[in-house]
């Protein structure tokens, strides 16, 4: 299965965040099938291919809690259709 989460970047106080599509067995830091988007918590700025995004989401790929809510404040989930 496909999951939509996020992979840690950056060093230590100065974190940001890369949500990837990744296998859902593997690890956070494991191999990546496509990196769609980033998210930066300390200026709330996120930037997201949203076109990838919601192909995946039709395809049957789940998001974490997080990512969800971050999927839910950029609005994309109205543009699928999914309702969490």
């Amino acid at each position: 299965m496909v999951k939509l989460r996020l992979r840690r970047h950056g060093r230590k106080q100065r974190v940001t965040y890369r949500i990837v599509a990744i296998n859902a067995q593997s690890r956070r830091e494991g191999e990546a099938i496509k990196e769609v988007g980033s998210y930066n918590p300390r200026n709330e700025q996120t930037q997201l291919d949203v076109s990838v995004i919601t192909a995946l989401l039709k395809n049957g790929a789940q998001s974490t809690a997080t990512v969800r809510d971050i999927l839910k404040r950029a609005k994309v989930l109205e543009q699928v259709g999914i309702n969490f």
